[in-house]
């Protein structure tokens, strides 16, 4: 390990220490021992091995035993137990300008908010003001904190870029004669750099004035014919290509991308004799070939239309070519949603409120997955809280006509793979998910081995956001995707893509294995509140980017089906 690493890891123990509310003398601690070692000329190993780390200064002889263990191993005894009982999204809320740990965790214990996008919605509602302490003033000046982080980041989370996007297309729509969103978030991907609108009009003039006057544009960038760029206040950038009506579906299939998906297509054109750009579709003797929309495209060059979350440039052309693409899977589909939390453990609604609101969405049960007891940060259930609970959701069943509200638990993956409740309660759950978060520094095999153990429990129905990212904030535990993949088949046991925003984990690009193998994928809001049940969209679009139809949903089944589907098989 380098000088950096052993200071990053010392620096986020000391941020650990302060969150979990521990003493000052420990935190300034590691705090100077971190800055004494950025400043060392020689490298901390070398000192390490020499014996000589008291040397440095700010470093007493029981710290240098912990670096030096550090240095050796790669681990620094105790942080991955401080990980565990620290609140996941309270280091990334320390990373805000401006925003220390001590503010953080005085946030976390008057407030309840453990993750960024809550802390701003404090800010805007005015809750974070009204703390003793804080203020507008420093309201205003953590919220510009958020943008400032995001905005330097140069990524934006889906739903935050989708809702940029679709309120430039609400405020231009009268304008134009047609208008779409294109570009990633068109395709659904993870994370967005900007936005992508194209457009038709009859008064072209009048519509790039109304773009460059929308009101949150921070910076007009660009201003030429046809393509306009400007900054917006969040750190976004956003463009509009205004083009002739005619060009209009060729335009908006070549910037929606990828490149890779856009030049297969062209190519699919130029073995027919064609020519294909964002100008439109051209026969040999460069006379356009007429296209009312993408639909016509496509169709022109014998392929089935490729829906945009498909257009990567993998193999979709060519299943297209042969009407094989995938029926993919809709929110029409979707009959029951899973993993979802209640104030029982660290939900913001009771099962009666999550129920109710389920069925006015439209599906017809909801699991309750509340975490399980090692969750202390979560306010994890004891098995006397979890039956206290079954009484409450037997009650709601016995009230609710249009819904049916399972017994189900969040269980924690402890760090050998064993779950945290024994296998005789855990049977006695309707739907079991199992899910890791707590020490994520493992290496591969050994963060593999401990997943495939816990999917191999036939108590476990679903793995739950298997590789624990936070999409911009922390790349995960490292897996053998498809050893863990693999095990789950074995097991019959399903995978979740986590409809969260900020994980929409597992990565899309392993579904086509988990298809192949026969694995089922849940698709879970894993929702903390009323509003997180309307992330299912997130979630059910990086899906159909994987390919998913609803045959290969879990809970696209009928719940008596999904019910049978839990059942453990008989002897």
């Amino acid at each position: 390990m380098d000088n950096r690493e052993v200071a990053e890891i010392l620096e986020e123990m000391a941020t650990l220490m302060e969150l979990n509310g521990e003493g000052g003398f420990r935190i300034r601690a590691y705090t100077n021992a971190a800055r004494g070692i950025e400043s060392l000329r020689e490298p901390v190993a070398t000192l390490a091995a020499e014996g000589k780390l008291d040397s440095v200064r700010g470093i007493g002889k029981g710290l240098a035993g912990r670096i030096t263990g550090l240095v050796e191993t790669g681990r620094l005894p105790g942080l991955e137990e401080l990980k565990a009982s620290v609140p996941e999204g309270l280091m990334e809320m320390t990373e805000i300008p401006g925003l220390g740990a001590k503010r953080v965790r005085a946030i976390y214990e008057e407030l309840g908010i453990m993750d960024i996008d809550a802390l701003s919605r404090a800010c805007d509602s005015g809750e974070l003001e009204a703390m003793s302490g804080f203020g507008r003033k420093t309201a205003d000046r953590i919220a510009h904190g958020i943008q400032y982080m995001q905005k330097h980041r140069g990524q934006f989370l889906c739903h935050n870029a989708r809702e940029e996007a679709e309120a430039i297309r609400a405020f231009l729509e009268d304008q134009a004669d047609r208008l779409a969103v294109a570009g990633t978030i068109r395709r659904r991907t993870e994370t967005n750099r900007d936005v992508d609108l194209v457009a038709s009009t009859k008064d072209p003039d009048g519509l790039a004035g109304a773009f460059v006057r929308y009101g949150e544009v921070d910076e007009v960038v660009e201003k030429g014919e046809t393509r306009l760029s400007v900054m917006l206040r969040s750190g976004m950038s956003a463009n509009l290509w205004i083009v002739h009506d005619e060009a209009f579906p060729c335009a908006l299939h070549h910037l929606t991308g990828s490149e890779a998906h856009v030049a297969r297509v062209r190519d699919r054109a130029k073995e027919r004799g064609l020519k294909l750009n964002e100008h439109g579709l051209f026969d040999g003797e460069d006379r356009r070939i007429p296209c009312e929309d993408e639909a016509a495209l496509f169709g022109a060059l014998g392929l089935s239309e490729i829906p945009p979350e498909l257009r990567e440039g993998e193999d979709e052309v060519r299943l297209a070519g042969c009407g094989a693409l995938p029926r993919l899977v809709s929110r029409a589909d979707l009959i029951g949603t899973l993993h979802v939390h209640t104030r029982h453990s660290d939900g913001r609604a009771d099962v009666m409120e999550m129920a109710s609101a389920a069925a006015g969405l439209g599906y017809g049960y909801i699991a309750i997955c509340d975490h399980s007891k090692a969750a202390a940060y979560a306010n994890g259930l004891t098995e006397e809280r979890v039956r206290a609970q079954w009484e409450e959701i037997d009650s709601v069943n016995a009230e609710l006509q249009d819904i049916r509200v399972l017994k189900g638990i969040e269980v924690d993956i402890l760090g050998d793979g064993r779950l945290d409740f024994e296998d005789e309660f855990l049977a006695q759950f309707d739907v079991v998910v199992a899910s890791v978060h707590s020490r994520f520094g493992m290496t591969e095999s050994e963060a593999t081995e401990r997943i495939v153990r816990a999917v191999q429990n036939t108590h476990v129905h679903i793995l739950g956001h298997p590789t624990g990212r936070l999409l911009l904030s922390r790349e995960g535990y490292p897996l053998d995707h498809r050893a863990v993949i693999d095990a789950a088949a074995e097991a019959n046991t399903a995978i979740e893509l986590n409809a969260n925003p900020r994980r929409l984990d597992m990565d899309w690009r392993h579904i086509g294995y988990a298809r192949e193998k026969g694995v089922k994928i849940a698709i879970n809001t894993d929702a903390h509140s009323v509003e997180g049940l309307e992330q299912m969209a997130h979630g059910l679009g990086v899906g159909r980017k994987g390919g998913l139809t609803p045959a290969d949903v879990l809970n696209a089944m009928p719940v008596d089906n999904f019910l049978a589907w839990c059942a453990p098989p008989s002897l």
